[in-house]
């Protein structure tokens, strides 16, 4: 079995204050390419789970989500591969097709199981670094350790369990698992 990690995408792997759907806006944060890059090497499968509910409220369409995340791809490097799952979803959605509650739409788990059936993950092994409760809760329920990216108006405390982990940077999430798997 293989460990990952969980990584949300907006405003934690890239700066996104909404809906992004055009790859020429895609801007990674400071840090993440060397930390993905740093990940990697520790031996960890890069998973970016991410909801898109901008497809159900018809503000781009599934092709430009993976329109952003081959730019994503591109610019973190050929070497640091990720892997992308995605949930166009959103009960309140404007776009027929894609109104309605979905089991991949996080806070729900399934992008997680998705993702660990078909890399043959073992998700006890498993980390998520996010930037939401969502994230966070996601993470629990499947069984991964958790690290909340701590940015203004998140907080700890709100979340329904708390996080393993709370960090102010990308890089120190980082630290956090290289310090978990020195210690074994």
């Amino acid at each position: 079995m293989t460990a990952a990690i969980f990584l949300d995408r907006d405003d934690t792997l890239i700066s996104n204050d909404g809906d992004l759907g055009d790859p020429a806006e895609v801007v990674l944060l400071d840090g993440v390419s060397q930390g993905l890059e740093r990940l990697r090497s520790m031996g960890f499968e890069l998973v970016v789970v991410t909801n898109q509910g901008g497809v159900a409220r018809g503000r781009y369409e599934e092709k430009d989500v993976m329109l952003v995340h081959e730019r994503i791809q591109e610019l973190v490097g050929e070497t640091t591969p990720l892997h992308f799952y995605y949930c166009p979803f959103h009960p309140k959605g404007t776009v027929q097709e894609y109104t309605r509650e979905h089991p991949w739409r996080k806070p729900a788990p399934g992008m997680f199981y998705a993702a660990a059936q078909r890399l043959g993950l073992d998700l006890s092994q498993c980390w998520v670094i996010g930037d939401q409760h969502r994230d966070m809760e996601a993470g629990r329920s499947a069984g991964c350790r958790t690290i909340l990216f701590s940015r203004p108006g998140t907080r700890a405390d709100e979340c329904k369990k708390a996080p393993d982990h709370t960090v102010d940077s990308f890089g120190q999430a980082v630290e956090v698992i290289g310090l978990a798997v020195s210690e074994g």
